[in-house]
C-alpha cells in the first residue's frame, strides 16, 4: 500500500524518484507509514497526503486541525484502541459514528469499533501526523470551552425566549439523532453550540434564509425576515472554517471539497413550546474569494399556504386564477423573481386539485415539499435527468396534470407546450418582470407566437411586500398629490389613509411582521391571441389586458395599501406603474 501512495505521489509530479527512495530508506529505518516519512523529510505536505488518501480511498478527508470534537464523543472510543487503530471518533449522527483514519480500508479496525460501539462506521481519512496529534490534545488533555464562541452563542440565546439550542436534533433521511447526545454536544463543543444557536436563532425570528459569508478581515451572519436581510452577529474569523465543516457535516456534503459549490439538506426536530417539530434547511456551498459563503433556506411545511384565498389574491383575480387551473388542458405560468413566493402558489395549485382520481406529476429543482398524493421528481442534471427528461417520462405515465418547476430553455418550453396541447394542464413558472413579457420571453426562447396564444390559457405575475405589524398598525396620511402621483384616482387620493407600523417588541422595531402577496393575473383572452398571433409588444399586450380587467402588480399594491395591509413604501419597492 505505501508503494502505491509513493506511485500515486510520483504520477501526480508531487515528488521525484529520488525522494520517494529516499523516504522509502527513512520509512524502513524509523517505522511508520511512507506518508509520515514524506512530510517529515518536507518533500510533501500533511494536506497533500490527506487529499491523495481520499483520492485513493474514495472517501472524505479532514483536516482535523479545523475541527473541535465533542468530548463525549471521544469517550466513546478508549485511549488504547484510538491508539491501536490510528484513529480519532468525529461525530455521531443517529446510529452512524463517524471516525477519523489513517487507514479507511482497515475493516478489522472498523468491525472492532463497531462491536465496541454498538454504531454503524464512516470512515474519513486524515493523515497520521493530523491523527497523532489530535489523539495526544483530545485524550491527554482536558477539553476547554472556547469563551469567545460561548460568548457569541449566549449573546443570540438571549433573544430567543423558550428556545434552547440543545432542543435541536438532526434527523437524516431515514434516521433519528438522539436528542440527548446533541444536547451534550451543545454544552461541551463550542462550534456546535454556535450552530444550533444560528439555527435556532433563525427558526425564533421567523427568518426564510441564514447568510454565513466570509470576507477578508470579517465573517458575518445575516437572516432574511420578510424579504430584507439583517445583520445578526459577526463571529470569529477562526471559526469560518469550523462552522463551514460542522454545516457540511451535517448536510451530508464532502468536508474536503473547497473548490466547487455543493448543495444539501438538514432535517432537523426541535421542540417548539413543548411540542415536537420537524423542518428543513436547504444548503448551498459556494467558494468564494475568502472562504465559502453558506446560504440555508428554511423550509417549514406549517409556513406553506396552501389555502389559496389566503395567499392575497384580490376576489376577481383569484376567480380567474382557479377557473384556469380547473381546465383540462392549457398553461398556466407563475412568474416573478426568486423569492416572489411562486413556489408557495404553484403548491396551493396542485392542491386544490389533488384528488384520487388525478394523476399530478411534478419535476422540481430542488423538491422543497413532499406532498401526499403527488409523484414529485428531484431534478439531477448531472445524471441528465433534466426538466425536459422528465417532461418526456411523465408523458408515458399517463398524467392529467404536469409541474415543471421552472422552464429554462427552449427544449423544456417545447415540450410543455405540447403537453398543454394535447391534452394536460401544465403549470410553471418563468424568470419575468410582469405577466405580459412572459409571452415576449416564451417567442424569443424560440416558441411560435400561434403556439403560445394556443397553449397558454393564463399568466400570474407576482412579488411579495411586508405586512404592517398588527399590533403596532396606525395611520400615516399623505397629502393627495403624493397619493395621486403613485397611481391612485382623484377620488382615491381624498379618501385613502395609508397605515405602518411604529415598531414594537412583536416586530422587532422594524413596523412589519409577515409578508403578503400582490398578484397580476391575465387571461390570455381571444382578444390577445389575435395581438399575440400578430406579434404585438408587451406594452400593447399590457394596455389589452388592463382593458379587460386585468389588475396591474402596482394596482394590486394600491388596493393593500388601502386595507391597511402594507405601506406605500413597500409597494414602490416592489412595482412600477
Amino acid at each position: 500500500m505505501a508503494l502505491r501512495i509513493g506511485e500515486l505521489l510520483l504520477k501526480e509530479r508531487r515528488i521525484t524518484p529520488e525522494q520517494l527512495q529516499e523516504a522509502l530508506t527513512f520509512q524502513k529505518a524509523h517505522g511508520g507509514k511512507l506518508g509520515t516519512a514524506l512530510v517529515k523529510l518536507g518533500f510533501v505536505r500533511d494536506d497533500d497526503i490527506t487529499g491523495l488518501l481520499s483520492k485513493q480511498y474514495g472517501v472524505p478527508s479532514i483536516n482535523l486541525t479545523q475541527f473541535d470534537i465533542d468530548a463525549a464523543i471521544v469517550k466513546l472510543i478508549p485511549l488504547e484502541t484510538a491508539q491501536k487503530y490510528q484513529i480519532i471518533p468525529l461525530s455521531r449522527v443517529g446510529a452512524t459514528l463517524t471516525i477519523a483514519m489513517t487507514d479507511p480500508t482497515n475493516v478489522f479496525a472498523m468491525d472492532d469499533i463497531k462491536f465496541m460501539t454498538g454504531y454503524n462506521i464512516e470512515p474519513v481519512v486524515a493523515s497520521e501526523t493530523a491523527v497523532q496529534e489530535a489523539i495526544q490534545k483530545y485524550y491527554a488533555l482536558p477539553m476547554s470551552a472556547e469563551p469567545s464562541a460561548l460568548d457569541v452563542a449566549s449573546k443570540a440565546l438571549d433573544d430567543m425566549p423558550g428556545l434552547s439550542d440543545a432542543d435541536v436534533e438532526v434527523l437524516e433521511e431515514l434516521d433519528e439523532i438522539s436528542v440527548d447526545a446533541l444536547a451534550r454536544q451543545g454544552e461541551e463543543a463550542p462550534v456546535i453550540r454556535l450552530v444550533n444557536v444560528l439555527l435556532m436563532s433563525a427558526i425564533s425570528k421567523g427568518a426564510s434564509d441564514i447568510h454565513i459569508e466570509p470576507y477578508e478581515k470579517e465573517y458575518r451572519v445575516r437572516f432574511r425576515i420578510d424579504g430584507v436581510l439583517y445583520n445578526i452577529m459577526n463571529p470569529s474569523m477562526k471559526f469560518r472554517d469550523a462552522i463551514a465543516s460542522r454545516l457540511k457535516i451535517m448536510s451530508k456534503l464532502d468536508i474536503a471539497e473547497k473548490r466547487l459549490p455543493q448543495d444539501g439538506r438538514i432535517k432537523i426536530r426541535y421542540n417548539d413550546q413543548g411540542r415536537s417539530k420537524e423542518l428543513d434547511f436547504r444548503v448551498s456551498v459556494l467558494p468564494t474569494l475568502f472562504g465559502e459563503k453558506i446560504v440555508l433556506r428554511l423550509l417549514d411545511r406549517d409556513k406553506l399556504m396552501l389555502d389559496m384565498t389566503r395567499l392575497g389574491f384580490e376576489p376577481e383575480p383569484l376567480e380567474r386564477f382557479e377557473a384556469a387551473i380547473q381546465k383540462p388542458w392549457g398553461m398556466v405560468l407563475v412568474t416573478g423573481p426568486t423569492g416572489s413566493g411562486k413556489t408557495n402558489t404553484l403548491y396551493s395549485s396542485i392542491a386544490r386539485l389533488n384528488k384520487a382520481d388525478t394523476n399530478i406529476m411534478t419535476a422540481e429543482d430542488p423538491v422543497e415539499f413532499n406532498l401526499a398524493g403527488i409523484n414529485q421528481v428531484q431534478i439531477k442534471e448531472n445524471i441528465g435527468l433534466t426538466f425536459a427528461a422528465s417532461l418526456r417520462a411523465f408523458l408515458r405515465q399517463d398524467p392529467n396534470i404536469i409541474l415543471v418547476g421552472e422552464i429554462r430553455d427552449f427544449e423544456t418550453a417545447e415540450i410543455a407546450v405540447k403537453a398543454a396541447l394535447t391534452g394536460h394542464l401544465v403549470l410553471s413558472t418563468l424568470h419575468t418582470n410582469d405577466a405580459p413579457g412572459t409571452i415576449s420571453r416564451l417567442m424569443n426562447m424560440g416558441i411560435e407566437p400561434f403556439l403560445v396564444s394556443s397553449s397558454v390559457n393564463l399568466i400570474c405575475a407576482q412579488r411579495l411586500v411586508r405586512r404592517i405589524c398588527s399590533n403596532c398598525k396606525q395611520e400615516h396620511p399623505s397629502p393627495p398629490p403624493a397619493l395621486a402621483k403613485i397611481g391612485y384616482g382623484a377620488e382615491d387620493a381624498r379618501t385613502v389613509v395609508p397605515m405602518h407600523g411604529a415598531g414594537c417588541e412583536k416586530c422587532n422595531g422594524t413596523g412589519y411582521k409577515g409578508r403578503v402577496g400582490l398578484y397580476e393575473v391575465m387571461e390570455v383572452t381571444e382578444g390577445l391571441k389575435e395581438l399575440i398571433l400578430v406579434g404585438a409588444s408587451g406594452l400593447e399586450l399590457r394596455r389589452k389586458a388592463v382593458e379587460e380587467g386585468m389588475i396591474s402588480l402596482r394596482m394590486s399594491g394600491l388596493q393593500k395599501i388601502k386595507d391597511g395591509m402594507t405601506t406605500v413604501e413597500e409597494v414602490l419597492r416592489e412595482t412600477v406603474m
